[in-house]
Parts: structure tokens; sequence; C-alpha cells
């Protein structure tokens, strides 16, 4: 028994992979072609991405929103944990970035469910709400500018229903939050971590998977 979370070595991290992780072919091969890319330390852990889609599957999600899709893993899982009728609105404005998530998307029989928006994903996120649909996603997922997350937390909050779920990626910022903040980011970070402390319109978890994922519930 242990009192606190186990630090993770790389024997035991492989472990876990080896033990749990449940990948769909296309999400195995997109991974394996983000990792060369020059900004691959962007994209999710595998072991994230399928929690994600558990979480998505034990909520009975049918719409779902993400905010940064950089080549689309995260957004690939969540698809696939979507019913046959799901949406995903994906938030992006990188279209290089996301042009390489869009075979792995086909492949998998998910690109029907995802909605791209190429733009900044306020705009988005403020012209869903101008179109009344509020109250009708299910499940969000920010994992973007850290600068920008307290304006997408609020505007995500806004967007799903009660008992709907924000799922805050980095929040952790590889240890930064307990530091002076040595830029804007992470003081963006531990800015927003304060907030959710205070926020009661949520229930929250701070998790230390990955980089620090933060689940908002709200209320």
């Amino acid at each position: 028994m242990s009192n606190r979370t186990l630090n993770l070595t790389d024997t035991l991290y492989d472990y876990v992979l080896a033990h749990s992780l449940r990948e769909h072919p296309a999400q195995t091969a997109l991974r394996a072609a983000t990792r060369g890319h020059e900004r691959a330390s962007m994209q999710i852990s595998p072991e994230q991405g399928q929690f994600m889609a558990l979480l998505v599957k034990l909520m009975g999600a049918r719409n779902a929103i993400e905010v940064g899709v950089f080549t689309g893993y995260s957004a690939l899982s969540v698809a696939l944990a979507l019913p046959p009728e799901g949406r995903l609105v994906a938030c992006d404005i990188s279209d290089e970035y996301t042009s390489v998530a869009k075979p792995f998307w086909q492949q998998a029989g998910v690109a029907g469910k995802i909605d791209l928006r190429l733009a900044p994903a306020l705009e988005t996120l403020q012209a869903l709400l101008a179109d009344g649909e509020a109250g009708l996603y299910d499940f969000a997922f920010i994992d973007a500018d850290k600068v920008g997350y307290d304006a997408y937390y609020e505007s995500c909050l806004q967007l799903v229903r009660p008992g709907g779920l924000i799922v805050l990626d980095n929040t952790l910022r590889e240890g930064k939050v307990t530091a002076r903040a040595d830029n804007d980011d992470t003081a963006a970070l531990q800015a927003l971590n304060i907030k959710l402390r205070e926020d009661h319109r949520v229930d929250i978890s701070l998790l230390p998977i990955s980089d620090g994922v933060t689940l908002a519930r709200k209320r």
C-alpha cells in the first residue's frame, strides 16, 4: 500500500503500457508519425489518451470539444470513444499540424465525427455560444496556449452541461508550478490552479498523470 502516488521509473512506465494500453492501429501509427516532429512533446501520452477515452465512455458523452489539436492524437482518442452519432468540435489554428492528423482519423473511421475548426479557439467557442449551444456539450479537453486557458475554461464552462466534464492538460507544468514563475505560461497555470481550487461551480481533481491533468465537473 502507499499513501501517495508512485514515482514512475522507465521500467515501471513500460510495465503500465504493456499491461494496460489498448490502441487502435491508427493511434499507434499516428504516435509513430509524430515521434520525429520538432514539437513532438506537445502530443499527449498514450495512457492519458486512453484515460480520457474511458471518461468519455463512462459519461456516455455524445458531444465534445477540444481546444488544441496538434497532430490529432487526443482528438482521435476521444472520437473513437464517442458513439457513431457523436461529434467533436476540434479547435486549432495550424493547418500544418492538423493535416498530419487527417489520414489517421480517416484510417480509424472517425473523420466524420470530427468538426475541425481552424481559427483562434476563443473565436470558435464564442461562435458556438452565439449559435445557442450553451449546455449542449458533455466533455471538453483544453490543451493549447497556457495564457489562454482561463478564457477557454470560462467558455467551455458555459458550453458543457451540468454534470459535464472539462479536462485541462499540463496543469503541473513539469513541476514548474511549485516555484517562482519563469514565464507567462507558468504564471497563467499557477493562477488558474488557484482559481480552480476555489471555484465552487465545479468539482475538481488535479491528477499527477503525464504533465498534470485537472478534471473539473460542472455542478
